[in-house]
């Protein structure tokens, strides 16, 4: 899987996807997906985490309760209907949802409700049991321990595992299999699932293949610690005698909040993980590249450095850089995945230390055309005549707005001049999406990400993230509709221009 041959794709999450059901999911809209990448000559589709979500966090698939589960809204339920744990007249009588953005809690009930039923005729049919026995059996180092957790936690209304009773929160064996033997429908249909959220991923990954489409998946560097990993798991943190985290994890003051942000995550006890052979993060990292060809890893500088504030600050700006045993631990992935095909996300403060070990270890760093134009036009380095090849080109990422929302409400008159002095003439408004989205197919960087929304040329109403914001994220999605002919002859072209086919 070589990394250092020109290629481009498009940044869209599997929620963004058309479909009927309230959420985009693996179903034929996916598919249609793969087709339309296809047909406008791009090799690459990447995607945000597939982890599972919930309205507890704003539906962000970076806080999830598993690093390793797959999140069950995103199944479609044709698919379920291909399968014959659904019929027709399941399928009738669904609500009328939103076509360009998603109502979680909408989506979920319904989809609750079909999930009752087919997991109920699933149970009725023996026919599939055995491939669901097989799939068990692959997936046993996390599947047990995630389907406890959900049963668990849905039996007690939801709340954080740290305020279970004492001995379900030590993970007693005895309580853990009483727990198990009185609540064993619960756990079966968590992992039902499960079964079928990756039995369906896996087709859709097959067809990607076949189509000669790629798949960039994105891994969050740390885990909640309202999950089962934080759970089962507890030893990889550094947390005080009652389970509770002793620093949590967030970045310092940066481009997006002058206070830092304060992520809340549990921080890693590097020493304890070193001393496992880091084979939590071997089992992650090897189960992630099952999954997908290549895996962008979000804040890397998290395994240099991370930025650890006490439980009890309430700001981001009262942490302290603590280092990682970044090299042993590289190393020790380098000598397990060979190769190791990821994407190094190193956007905010990046100290040198960082750049030396990306250096190192070969892994391709991310250049944001968005960040470029407010400094010197001679040396910033996000600006492509700057680029080393061996590195990935956006013109925005998921957190950022779209590239006409930046132009029309975030810009100032310095970046504007400065962009349209970098690219030798002034462009309409309703062109600034594509002139940004030429200059990064025609960089010298070995792959470019294009967001569907640049492609479409929208503004900030379909801006899909916003960070250290907790509402109307996550939302947008995009109607089968808006794309034509226009749009994939363009695309096509300018790829075919840029030798990126």
């Amino acid at each position: 899987m070589p990394m250092d041959r020109r290629r481009s794709g498009i940044l869209l999450h599997v929620s963004s996807l058309p479909s009927e059901f309230g959420i985009g999911d693996l179903g034929p809209g996916a598919y249609w997906f793969v087709d339309f990448l296809v047909s406008a000559r791009q090799s690459l589709w990447q995607i945000l985490p597939l982890s599972p979500t919930d309205s507890a966090y704003q539906h962000s698939p970076y806080s999830s309760f598993s690093a390793f589960a797959g999140n069950p809204w995103l199944i479609s339920p044709e698919l379920l209907l291909e399968d014959g744990l659904l019929v027709k007249e399941d399928l009738q009588d669904r609500p009328e949802f939103p076509p360009a953005w998603v109502d979680y809690d909408e989506a979920a009930a319904y989809k609750k409700k079909l999930f009752d039923k087919a997991y109920e005729r699933f149970r009725q049919n023996k026919r599939p049991h055995k491939e669901f026995r097989v799939f068990q059996k692959k997936h046993e180092p996390w599947l047990g321990d995630y389907a406890l957790f959900i049963a668990i936690k849905e039996s007690l209304g939801g709340i954080i595992w740290t305020d279970w009773p004492e001995e379900l929160q030590a993970r007693d064996r005895e309580a853990l299999h009483d727990f198990a033997a009185a609540f064993a429908d619960q756990v079966d249909k968590a992992k039902f699932l499960q079964f079928m959220f990756f039995r369906q991923w896996e087709k859709l990954r097959a067809y990607c293949r076949r189509r000669g489409v790629q798949l960039i998946g994105d891994m969050p560097i740390y885990v909640n610690w309202d999950s089962v990993d934080a759970w089962a798991n507890s030893e990889n943190f550094k947390i005080d005698a009652r389970h509770n985290p002793l620093s949590v994890a967030g970045v310092p003051p940066d481009y997006f909040s002058e206070t830092g942000q304060r992520w809340g995550n549990p921080v890693y006890d590097w020493e304890k993980l070193k001393a496992s052979g880091y084979a939590w993060w071997i089992a992650r990292i090897r189960h992630n590249l099952g999954m997908y060809d290549y895996l962008r890893i979000d804040h890397f500088r998290g395994f240099v450095q991370c930025w650890e504030i006490p439980a009890d600050e309430p700001l981001a700006s009262g942490g302290k850089w603590v280092d990682v045993p970044a090299r042993d631990f590289l190393d020790t992935l380098q000598k397990t995945f060979n190769p190791l095909p990821v994407i190094a996300e190193d956007l905010g403060i990046i100290t040198d230390d960082v750049r030396e070990v990306m250096k190192a270890y070969g892994l391709p760093g991310m250049k944001v055309l968005l960040f470029a134009f407010g400094e010197d036009l001679k040396k910033h380095p996000y600006l492509p005549h700057n680029f080393d090849h061996h590195c990935v080109v956006y013109t925005g990422t998921h957190d950022n707005n779209t590239v006409r929302g930046w132009f029309d409400h975030e810009a100032t008159s310095k970046e504007k001049e400065n962009f349209f002095a970098y690219i030798g003439h002034e462009v309409a408004i309703q062109d600034v999406s594509w002139a940004f989205i030429e200059l990064a197919m025609m960089s010298k960087a070995d792959i470019s990400i294009t967001p569907m929304q640049d492609i479409l040329g929208l503004g900030q109403a379909a801006r899909f993230n916003r960070p250290s914001t907790t509402r109307g994220n996550w939302q947008w999605r995009m109607p089968a509709s808006v794309i034509d002919r226009d749009i994939i002859r363009r695309l096509r072209d300018l790829t075919s221009q840029s030798d990126r086919c």
